[in-house]
């Protein structure tokens, strides 16, 4: 699966009082994630990452976000999930990455 940022506007943004310049991109939108009856719900274990579930249950690590977005009471700012927590692994992944890359697209027409 390609990067969640192929379709994402980049920028080139001057450095301060040099001639060097960075890249960025623009910022990403995340889709609500809508409650399905393929949704599966599981504890975690010690150890558990984000991006290892997404390659448990949807065989490819770059999904990680996909959970995280499914399950917004769990700190955003690590991959690592607390131990005994129930999380949501999203069922309809496959839609929730059309509906990123339809949301973010969109912005290269604004």
């Amino acid at each position: 699966m390609a990067s969640r940022y192929t379709s994402i506007n980049t920028t080139l943004d001057k450095v301060p009082n040099s001639k060097k310049t960075t890249l960025g991109y623009q910022t990403v939108k995340y889709p609500e994630i809508p409650l399905s009856e393929n949704d599966l719900y599981v504890y975690t274990s010690e150890g558990d990452r984000y991006d290892l579930l997404a390659l448990q249950f949807y065989g490819d690590s770059s999904l990680w976000w996909v959970i995280s977005a499914a399950n917004p009471n769990i700190d955003l700012m690590t991959l690592v999930i607390p131990e005994g927590v129930q999380i949501r692994i999203p069922g309809n992944f496959a839609s929730v990455v059309g509906e990123f890359n339809l949301i973010n697209e969109l912005k290269l027409w604004v």
